[in-house]
């Protein structure tokens, strides 16, 4: 399945039905009066928050939609029955933006939420709302009010508790297979990662959503490699990790770190001041002295605590995980959101664990 994160919608709600000219006519009743019932509402065009999904890969081939018109009323009162909503899944973390690709109309951030986002129109007055003492049989109804009808853009931002960071190859889609259930295309070349790939760590019987976002290069805040479109899955998270390539030399070392940082900060949005973890990783590749250079090199440049690890061999990653769940469930609190999920071992039993085990597949080859 292929990822997709922005989708454009072309939507009609259903128009009113109208309403009805009808006289009572019963036996016996010789001046019955008006009866004729209002038309029914519109459909309604519904966006709903799932969390099955995790892609907009389902509006790439059908991006129009027409809910069902509002039925005609009818003598006897009758009000015509409400025409039909159409409701359309999306994944959690679904922002709906105006045809200007710019104005946000809602953001859909709770599995389970609904937001209308086209209304139906109201149903037309049957003649029965015109008697008066004056108009005893009146023959005036009005028609339905139309839907409302739009362009809209949906905007996918992952929603997950980690994202990682850092420069192509820097080891983070072998991390996240280490420690996911997730199968990431992994290989020794530039942008092996296209597109952000999801997966479900547990540690200590807690769960959390780690993101593996494609490499970062030097100007993907102005839309150089992938960076640029693909760092605003990282706004969400709480934590970022930091994964540096520890096989380069100590000054590219540090110039790789520099270099992402800067782009982080460049690219705004609240991402340079999340909370950050710092991880010198393939260290499988460096004896004991060359892993302490290096991390000296990098503590001097962040100013913060460097973790060492291997992704490959595993070397330091339960420590890497630990950290993160004190981070995240620290800033969990801070903003009010609920505690990390944790599973008893009962719980845990047949409990799928991972999202997804591969969000795309590119047809793209080295």
């Amino acid at each position: 399945m292929k990822f997709l994160d922005q989708a454009k919608l072309y939507i009609k709600a259903g128009d009113g039905g109208p309403g009805s000219v009808s006289f009572r006519r019963e036996k016996f009743i010789e001046f019955g009066g008006p009866d004729g019932g209002d038309g029914g509402r519109g459909g309604h065009v519904i966006l709903e928050a799932t969390h099955n999904l995790n892609t907009l890969i389902d509006f790439r081939y059908q991006q129009h939609f027409r809910a069902k018109k509002g039925v005609h009323g009818s003598g006897q009162n009758k009000t015509g029955a409400y025409g039909e909503d159409i409701v359309l899944l999306v994944p959690v973390g679904t922002q709906v933006f105006g045809e200007d690709n710019q104005t946000l109309f809602h953001d859909l951030t709770k599995p389970g939420e609904r937001y209308i986002i086209a209304e139906g129109g109201n149903g037309g007055l049957g003649n029965a709302h015109f008697k008066s003492a004056t108009n005893r049989a009146p023959r005036k109804s009005t028609d339905g009010k139309p839907g409302e009808e739009k362009t809209v853009w949906l905007r996918l931002k992952l929603i997950a508790d980690v994202g990682i960071v850092g420069q192509p190859n820097a080891g983070k889609s072998t991390f996240l297979a280490t420690v996911s259930g997730a199968r990431p295309k992994i290989g020794n070349y530039p942008f092996t990662t296209l597109n952000p790939q999801l997966g479900v760590a547990a540690v200590d019987d807690v769960e959390f959503v780690i993101a593996d976002l494609p490499g970062l290069i030097e100007g993907a805040h102005e839309g150089v490699g992938l960076g640029d479109r693909f760092l605003g899955h990282a706004e969400r998270c709480f934590v970022l990790l930091h994964l540096v390539d520890g096989s380069l030399p100590p000054a590219e070392i540090a110039k790789a770190y520099a270099m992402v940082r800067n782009e982080i900060s460049a690219y705004g949005h609240g991402l340079d001041h999340k909370v950050e973890i710092i991880g010198l990783n393939k260290t499988d590749l460096m004896n004991p002295g060359e892993i302490e250079r290096k991390r000296r090199v990098l503590t001097e440049i962040s100013g913060d605590v460097v973790m060492t690890l291997s992704g490959e061999q595993g070397e330091g990653v339960m420590e890497i995980l630990r950290t993160l769940i004190t981070e995240i469930t620290q800033c969990r609190l801070r903003s009010g959101q609920p505690a990390l999920h944790r599973h008893t071992s009962e719980d845990r039993q047949g409990i799928e664990t991972t999202i997804t085990d591969e969000v795309t597949q590119s047809d793209w080859k080295p």
